[in-house]
């Protein structure tokens, strides 16, 4: 995933969730369906984070440039055309899950960036019919990776029903 993309190690776990990780792989021996499920559970909260327009923490997403809204197909921040929260996946693996884009200008959003020109000395683009030349274009951060205080419940609850599942079938 070349883009922005979060890693998720038992490390990271709170300490109860990662005791019951390590007997979950004493009981499983390949843990890798456990963090997969993980995988899919945060893929699923990061596509609400399109629609609820919000970063892992709640806080609102910085709004549009009002000129440049009126401009746009769609009123929605970073969905333009889908293909960022589209591209959201998972990969997992015994012990570690990642959940990110491989869209390039993915970190520019996640983290916000100063988009400068390569060879001109300005910037030249429209806005709202309007041309605009510019040294620089400041992009505000749009977190949308991330956990939120949700996600580390819903991951408690995906370790411990793995546990209820395995304990029952020995």
């Amino acid at each position: 995933m070349t883009g922005a993309a979060l890693s998720i190690t038992t490390e990271v776990m709170d300490k109860q969730v990662q005791r019951a990780f390590e007997q979950l792989q004493h009981l499983m021996g390949n843990t890798r369906p456990v963090m997969s499920a993980i995988g899919v559970e945060l893929v699923g909260s990061t596509h609400m984070r399109f629609i609820t327009q919000t970063d892992p923490d709640g806080q609102a997403w910085a709004p549009l440039n009002p000129e440049y809204a009126e401009g746009k197909r769609n009123s929605r921040i970073l969905t333009e055309s889908g293909r960022l929260r589209d591209s959201i996946n998972s990969q997992a693996s015994n012990d570690e899950v990642r959940v990110g884009t491989n869209t390039i200008y993915a970190a520019a959003h996640q983290l916000g960036a100063e988009i400068k020109p390569k060879t001109a000395s300005h910037l030249y683009f429209r806005i709202g019919g309007r041309l605009v030349v510019a040294n620089s274009v400041t992009l505000p951060a749009r977190p949308f990776l991330g956990i939120s205080d949700e996600d580390e419940t819903s991951i408690a609850e995906i370790v411990f029903d793995f546990i209820d599942r395995y304990s029952i079938r020995r």
